[in-house]
């Protein structure tokens, strides 16, 4: 279970770079003439949005990794979590990027349409939606989440992260001008060495040398410490 803290550290360290590739999305949210509770729980309603697109695609990730478990390579799929999250970023300048998404001009249209709309179908909508765009932060916590342990751990994993990144995304909404360009550029560079570091602990985990909490033994069919 202690690997599920690593999605709630995704999310708090990735923030920044949520607050540049989505912030814009964030700050012209509709509804921002509601008063401050209703103005609170429609943004928590967008947050929401996007935490449930992370489940989902936790869920796909969980079954990979239960696949892999059954199979008996869980402490396999761990090292190859933690080797293609140091691979994401020797590359991250062309996996950190949602700019592709954007070139669609269906995807611009519909999310212009919905942030014209008024309403909490139309933030719910419009965070489901930002759930899906292509991130390289989100495709990091995959990885990870895939080698959570289990179909749950996996789901709650990619919950946990939602909820990391949702402090930021909350506060662009409500006060847009609080954090500066170049203070989320600061931010920007702790991202690489927490991403580092939880994928130095996947593959320690993944080598099963019977530490407690650390490295525990996989060994045993995919059970889970």
């Amino acid at each position: 279970m202690e690997i599920l803290f690593t999605g709630f550290l995704f999310g708090i360290l990735g923030s920044a770079h949520c607050a540049g590739m989505c912030g814009p999305i964030a700050v012209a949210l509709p509804g921002s003439d509601r008063s401050g509770f209703q103005l609170v729980i429609g943004r928590l309603i967008y947050n929401s949005g996007r935490t449930l697109t992370y489940m989902l695609m936790g869920t796909l990730a969980g079954l990979l990794g239960l696949g892999a478990a059954l199979a008996g390579y869980q402490g396999w799929l761990s090292i190859m979590a933690g080797a293609v999250i140091l691979i994401m970023l020797l590359f991250r300048s062309r996996f950190l990027s949602t700019s592709s998404f954007f070139r669609s001009d269906y995807f611009k249209g519909l999310f212009n349409r919905l942030l014209r709309t008024p309403g909490n179908a139309s933030l719910l909508s419009l965070g489901l939606l930002n759930g899906f765009l292509p991130c390289g932060l989100v495709y990091l916590a995959l990885a990870g989440s895939a080698a959570a342990g289990s179909l749950l751990n996996s789901v709650l994993y990619m919950g946990l992260f939602g909820i990391g990144t949702t402090p930021m995304m909350m506060a662009l909404s409500l006060a847009p001008g609080w954090l500066s360009p170049h203070a989320r550029q600061r931010l920007n560079r702790f991202i690489p060495y927490g991403a580092a570091l939880i994928a130095v602990l996947l593959i320690i985990r993944g080598l099963s040398l019977g530490i407690p909490y650390l490295s525990p033994d996989l060994t045993g069919g995919g059970s889970c410490h």
